[in-house]
């Protein structure tokens, strides 16, 4: 009895430049654009909130502002970092959308941006600020899109 076998050989041959792959095509699915939606957004609110807290500190002494600032730094950079790693890898994109981490990230970051949100218009009731009223509306919007995101991720994780 007799049989071929067939052996191929792969030779790999590297250079000494490095080179950066972008996973472009991460910022062409949903989930890809959410996250860019909700660093950008993200970024506005960090950026408002900046831009008028000493103003808005000299008039008033509340902790409100403060709560909000740090959630929206926090899940801005946190963001960040997801989807900077989402676009550098090739696989992490796919990987990541299956675990865990995703869908309590993204539901931490929507509960607490949402808290922060609502305690900062609540606040507001009593003091205008127009700045800080739309860090408040925008940190809604995101807490919502943090929402779809926890959704998308619990499809993803559930593998349904």
């Amino acid at each position: 009895m007799s049989h071929s076998v067939t052996i191929t050989r792969t030779t790999t041959s590297t250079t000494n430049t490095s080179y950066i792959v972008l996973n472009t095509g991460y910022l062409k699915s949903f989930p890809g654009i959410l996250k860019l939606f909700e660093l950008i957004i993200g970024a506005a609110v960090v950026g408002i909130l900046a831009y008028n807290y000493e103003d808005y500190r000299r008039n008033f002494n509340h902790q409100q502002d403060l709560f909000h600032f740090l959630m929206a730094t926090t899940f801005m950079i946190g963001t960040f970092c997801l989807l900077l790693a989402c676009l550098t890898s090739l696989s992490t994109g796919g990987i990541i959308a299956k675990t865990i981490y995703e869908l309590i990230y993204h539901s931490v970051a929507a509960i607490l941006l949402l808290a922060s949100s609502i305690v900062l218009l609540l606040r507001l009731r009593d003091v205008k600020h127009d700045g800080y009223m739309a860090a408040g509306v925008l940190g809604l919007v995101n807490a919502v899109l943090y929402f779809i995101s926890a959704f998308l991720a619990h499809r993803s994780y559930r593998g349904i």
